[in-house]
Parts: structure tokens; C-alpha cells; sequence
């Protein structure tokens, strides 16, 4: 069975928004061992279309069923490739920069809807979600780092404590809201009983919310992988799905 979509540059913008960065995409894939050890069966599909099609997956969110016939295969094979391929699209979380004390960055935490019940919890957004916290540089808003998903009720304070995140932000100045109190980040001023916030203090907030916007700016771009809109995989599947959109993310952001 023939497919319908190869890895050529219209079908890579159409589907993935990447334009020419594709390429460095793959090269990552095939330098993380994309091709796998020689000797066994051949895949039917070539590296470039394994690694749109877990592109295409990711950002369409469609069935291993649905995308069968699009790439020519079976949706054993479909399967198959994803879960091969999405380890090695993870992205490597960044070292502290030389110019730590000029630097920015943003954590946040963001809520995901699942399917596994393993993953996730009933949330305040009124699914059954999972929450993930993500570091983003503030000037160009590319995802630093991001950890691995908790149960969506978990608060974003006890989710940056359990994350490890902290020893990526080391030497670093890091925002966050006031979910953040007593992390050691730096979050806006709280009113105190009976004491409203001094004129300094609004202002200074009123600063501290346009900056921290910019992680949301991240996160919207982000979910136009659909796949952070309603995750149906289980087990690893959406830390693979995080780790591998904000990888993909960075380099349509600098495209």
C-alpha cells in the first residue's frame, strides 16, 4: 500500500509547522541511533518519514488506525515506529549559560488531559489531567526543560520541589507565580492581613505578571500539538509526548 504523506517539505510545513528545521530534527533522531542496529528486519518506511510520522502524530493527534494509510503501513507498524522513535526526540534540558546573572527564566506548571488513570487526576479544569512543569527562557520563550508529568491535582509548588528541576536553574534568576511561595523562586508580593500591598510592591507585580505571561505565550504554542490537548497514551506516553513537542518546539520558534 502506497502512502500519501513522505518527508517533503510540503508535508513536513503543512503538518509539523517546521519548514527547513526538519532537518535538524532528523540528524538529532538518526545521531541518537534513529536507524537502530543493523541485521534485523528493515522498516518499511525510511528514517525521514518514521520521524514525520511521530510529527504528524504528535501534532494531529490522530489515530495509529487513521495514520496507517497516510504513511503506506500497518498500524502495528505505526505503532512500532512511535514507540521507538519517541525517546529519541526528547529534548536535552540546557546547562546554566555563562551569562546566568543577564538571564531569565520562567517555570510554570501546566494541566493535560489523559486517558491513563495511572497518570492522572480530576483536576480544577474539570478533567482528568496531569500536570507538567516546564522551564522557558524568557527572552526567546524556548523551553529550557521540562519534567516528568505528576497527577493534576498535585500543587505546583510540591510538583517543582519533586521535579529535579531545580538543580537545571542552578546560578539562575527563575519566575513564577504565587503557587511558587517558600521554593525559592521569585514570585510576586502577597497581601498580608489587614496591610495592602504598598505602591511599590503593585508595581513590581503588575511587572512580574507581563514577564511571566511569556510562559503562557510558550505553553499556547505548545498545545497546537494536539496531543497535549487530550493524551490517549499510556504509561510513558505523555513524557515521551512533552519531552519530544518541546524539542519540536524550539526550532519552529527560532524558524
Amino acid at each position: 500500500m502506497r502512502g500519501v504523506l513522505k518527508a517533503e517539505s510540503l508535508w513536513v510545513e503543512t503538518f509539523t509547522g517546521l519548514r527547513m528545521r526538519f532537518e535538524r530534527l532528523l540528524k538529532v533522531v538518526r545521531e541518537r541511533g534513529g536507524n537502530g542496529p543493523g541485521g534485523g528486519r528493515p522498516w518499511c518506511l525510511p528514517l525521514a518519514d518514521r520521524v514525520l510520522l511521530v510529527a504528524v502524530c504528535y501534532r494531529t493527534n490522530l489515530t495509529m488506525r487513521q495514520l496507517a494509510p497516510l504513511f503506506g503501513c500497518s498500524p502495528a507498524t505505526v505503532c512500532r515506529v512511535i514507540q521507538r522513535l519517541r525517546p529519541l526526540l526528547a529534548i536535552e534540558p540546557a546547562t546554566c549559560p555563562a551569562d546566568a546573572v543577564d538571564r531569565l527564566w520562567i517555570v510554570d506548571g501546566t494541566l493535560i488531559p489523559v486517558r491513563d488513570r495511572k497518570a492522572g487526576a480530576s483536576s480544577r479544569n474539570y478533567r482528568f489531567s496531569a500536570n507538567v512543569q516546564v522551564i522557558i527562557d524568557a527572552d526567546t520563550k524556548l523551553v529550557i526543560a521540562a519534567a516528568r508529568p505528576v497527577p493534576g491535582n498535585t500543587a505546583d509548588a510540591k510538583a517543582w520541589r519533586d521535579s529535579g528541576l531545580a538543580t537545571v536553574c542552578q546560578g539562575m534568576t527563575v519566575l513564577a507565580d504565587g503557587a511558587y511561595i517558600n521554593t525559592g523562586l521569585v514570585v510576586p508580593h502577597r497581601k498580608r492581613p489587614g496591610r495592602a500591598l504598598l505602591p511599590g510592591e503593585e508595581e513590581d507585580n503588575a511587572e512580574h505578571r507581563k514577564v511571566r505571561a511569556r510562559v503562557e505565550h510558550a505553553f499556547a504554542r505548545m498545545k497546537h500539538y494536539k496531543i497535549l490537548r487530550d493524551c490517549r497514551q499510556r504509561g510513558n506516553g505523555l513524557h515521551h509526548a512533552v519531552q519530544a513537542v518541546a524539542h519540536i518546539h524550539n526550532p519552529a520558534m527560532a524558524a
